[in-house]
């Protein structure tokens, strides 16, 4: 049975603990994760935090959700936005926090129990949204695959191994996979 974006948002509030995100009017709760899916999303997020500067950014690790306007709520492992994202957000309580605009940077961690839905069906939404620049690092195979929004809206699909990488959307910023992936 389909949930209403008000009947999700008020679950989500009251269970913070539970992780719930919705697709497609459906509430799906998000799994916990591998010790090697946790560390690579968490030094993801700290590899970005200490590059960016805070007063122009947000890195967000496994919190916020991406919003898109047909009742589709995900909690990426990682993603990026601008801090002005969070203007109507600072302050109010019990506001579940929730991004309509294109995030800078989402980054999901393959797992084995959430990969080929990573795929399948989060990463053609963060698509449809336009959001920026989309990753999707697997921990066991050393890869990150890339997704980059272009001029007319389609993205640019490659495949990254080792080395260092730096997202389109932010500005000197540097991340390296050898030790992201180690």
């Amino acid at each position: 049975m389909p949930v209403s974006e008000r009947t999700f948002q008020a679950i989500a509030l009251e269970d913070p603990e539970g992780r719930w995100e919705l697709h497609r009017g459906r509430l799906r709760e998000k799994p916990s994760m591998t010790w090697d899916h946790n560390d690579r999303a968490f030094y993801l997020a700290v590899q970005l935090t200490n590059q960016l500067d805070r007063r122009q950014f947000r890195v967000r690790h496994d919190a916020g959700r991406l919003r898109r306007q047909d009742s589709t709520y995900y909690i990426p492992d990682v993603f990026v936005i601008p801090t002005s994202y969070g203007d109507g957000l600072i302050g109010r309580q019990n506001i579940l926090e929730v991004h309509d605009g294109p995030a800078l940077l989402v980054a999901e961690v393959w797992s084995p129990s959430t990969g080929d839905y990573d795929v399948d069906s989060k990463i053609p939404e963060y698509q449809r949204r336009g959001d920026i620049e989309i990753w999707r690092l697997h921990p066991y195979d050393r890869t990150l695959t890339i997704w980059r929004r272009q001029a007319d809206g389609s993205y640019e699909t490659f495949e990254q191994v080792g080395g260092s990488i730096q997202p389109i959307a932010l500005p000197g910023v540097t991340i390296d996979l050898d030790s992201l992936f180690d």
